[in-house]
Order: C-alpha cells, then structure tokens, then sequence
C-alpha cells in the first residue's frame, strides 16, 4: 500500500500537476512557518540584504523575471505558431479574459466602496495563476476533456498578458530616464540581433541581463523586462533544429515549475493567521473578487460570446464544465501576491491582501474542482 500510494504521488509530481501541488505546498510550508515559533526568523531572512537588494526583492524582481521571460516566450509561441495564432482561435479566450480581468476590479472596488486607501490594490483579483489552476484540472484526469485544459491555458495566457501591461502601466512612478535610456539601447540591440538572424542563446541572455538591470532603475518594474526580452528570442531555428525561444522554453519550464514559483510562494504566501479577519475590507474585496468577480466574468463573457454568435464553443466541453473552469480561473495566487505587494508599500496592507488571495483562490479551487468533478464526462448541451 505504501508502494502504490509513492507511485501516486510520484506520477502526479512528474505530470500535468506536479507544478501545483509542488505550488500549494510551497503555500502550505509558508503559513506553517509563518506562525509556528520560526515565524519572526522566516521574516527575517526575507528582509535580509543581499548586495543591493533584500532577500524578498530578489525573488520578487529577480526570480520573477524569468518567470515572466518564460511566459513571454510562451505568449510569443502561442501567438505566432500555436493556439492563439488565428482569430478565431484568439476570439473566445481573449473575450472571457477580457471580462475576467474588469468584473473581479468591478467587485474589489464595489467591496471597498473605492476607498481611496485601497483603490490601488483593483487589480489584484484580475490575474490567474497558470500552474495552480491547471495542477488543479490535471488532477481529474480523464474527468477533463483535453478541450477544457487548452482552453483554460489560453484564458491564463491572455490573463498573462493583461496582467503584465497593468504592471508596466499602473505600478509605475518615478521614471529615470537615464535608465529608460540604457533600457531602449538594450531592446534595440536585442531587435537587430533578431533581424541579423542570430540563432545562439547567450548573446539574447546577456543583453537580457542588461535589460533587467536598467529596467530594474528605470521605475518600470523589473519584471517587465523579461516579457519584453522574450519577445526578440527567435522562433523558428536551423534546418532540422529546435528554435532558440524553443530550446530556452524547455530549459527554463522544470526551474520555473519547480524551483522560481515554489520559492516565491514560500516568500510570500506566510502570513501571521491572527491578524486581520477575512471580513476585513481589504481580504474581503479581494476573496471575493477572486471568487465571485471571476467566475461571473469568464463564464458570463462565455455564455454571451457564443449566443450572440461571436465564438464557438470548446469543442467537446458543457457548460457545467466551462463554469468549473471558470471557477478555477479563480485561482489568483502568485500573479494576485506578486500585484499585492506592488499595489501596496503598508506590510499590514500586505498582509490582509494575502489573507484574501488565500481564502479567494483556496475557495474557487475547491469549488472548480467540485464542479468539475461532479461534471464528469457530461455531454455538451
């Protein structure tokens, strides 16, 4: 029984749901931490210098950046070559993310009444976490239909996209135009090595560094620098060869599943439990926008792009499962974290922000996987 029962675990760590559950014990450690007697040494260590910047800013604007290098590679392959290259491919994703971006602000700013001292935190409801969300469909196995995944991947993807162009526009102050300067000399060289047709990796990777150097100082925040960098890695390689935006993809997915999203869980999902409770504003706004701003959003832009003949229906999926879907869209944690902590510089504000991506994420995963589990193999309507 132990055997089989290792053999199970072994199987989903190495599947389509090992990056999640690895995620949500990332998640788990953390509040464990956070409030057992090593709670003030785990904050500690967060705020520890380490050259220039904390421990914590390292993760948040070093690690992150290439996780956002990774999703903007991923962006570029699915724009150009892959599920998002025709429009009507791009067509029903891009409506429900659209709408599930605007209706989760449309809730957290109704539950705050616009509170001018949480108005800055609208868009932490609006991202969905790619890794959660889909650990969370791949552990129903052939309960799913392979439509529902790719689906749900194209909704994050576009959600990616939506949430980066937020970052670079709505927590931004106090540009150095020196640095903005070095950064557009960088994108530039990178933009000829492209046009010369440079297939190596590593002069991308070096001008990329620099990049996120100059990014970093220029007010931008880092992570920007990543998706912008992705952008001029080339596609399509030699004859017979993997291209180099391939090849870094593939390099990058175990760090990125197992290694940078772990360990900016860990640094940032532990809060101290007693302190603000979820009714609070602030948790609240951003719990419910994350549960209820969500699924009301994807699954009604849903529901209104195909009667009004916009798009097509996921072939093969009903609409019990599309609405668990929905809900798993719900699932906001390390973008909803990662835009928390830029929406607010108050650690008390932090903190209630993580007290409600946890409870709006833990809420829709249950509830998603519930629905879609009860859903089964039903046939479309």
């Amino acid at each position: 029984m132990i055997h089989r029962s290792f053999l199970a675990v072994r199987d989903h760590l190495s599947g389509e749901a090992g990056p999640g559950l690895v995620l949500m014990a990332a998640a788990a450690a953390a509040l464990v931490v956070a409030n057992s007697p090593l709670g003030p040494a785990y904050a500690h260590a967060l705020h520890a210098t380490l050259g220039p910047l904390s421990a914590q800013h390292w993760i948040n604007d070093g690690l992150m950046a290439v996780f956002f290098l990774f999703v903007g590679l991923e962006v570029k392959r699915e724009v150009v070559a892959g599920d998002l290259s025709t429009p009507a491919a791009r067509r029903l994703p891009v409506i429900a993310a659209a709408a599930g971006m605007i209706v989760p602000a449309l809730v957290y700013l109704a539950a705050t009444r616009a509170d001018p001292a949480l108005i800055r935190g609208w868009a932490i409801p609006s991202a969905t976490d790619i890794a959660f969300a889909i650990g969370v469909l791949a552990l129903l196995g052939r309960r799913a239909p392979a439509s529902l995944k790719l689906f749900l991947t194209t909704v994050a993807i576009v959600d990616d996209i939506g949430a980066v162009a937020i970052i670079a526009l709505a927590y931004t102050s106090g540009l150095d135009i020196p640095a903005l300067t070095a950064a557009a000399a960088a994108l530039t060289a990178l933009f000829l090595l492209n046009r010369r047709g440079v297939r190596a990796l590593w002069p991308y990777l070096a001008i990329a560094a620099l990049l996120w150097a100059a990014v970093l100082r220029s007010g931008v925040h880092a992570t920007v620098a990543g998706v912008l960098a992705a952008l001029f890695i080339p596609l399509v390689g030699s004859a017979g060869e993997d291209g180099p935006l391939d090849r870094l993809e593939h390099a990058l997915s175990p760090w990125v599943s197992y290694a940078i999203l772990p360990v900016f869980a860990f640094a940032n999902a532990g809060v101290a439990l007693g302190g603000a409770p979820l009714w609070a504003p602030l948790p609240l706004a951003v719990a419910l926008g994350l549960f209820v701003g969500k699924q009301l959003g994807v699954f009604g832009a849903m529901r209104g792009a195909v009667a009004l003949g916009l798009a097509e229906k996921p072939e093969g999926a009903s609409w019990a499962q599309l609405y668990g879907v929905a809900l798993l869209a719900g699932i906001g944690f390390t973008m909803s974290l990662f835009i928390g902590g830029l929406a607010f510089a108050d650690p008390v504000l932090v903190e209630e922000v993580k007290i409600g991506v946890l409870a709006g994420s833990l809420l829709s995963a249950l509830a998603g996987y519930g629905v879609l589990r009860l859903a089964g193999k039903a046939r479309p309507a």
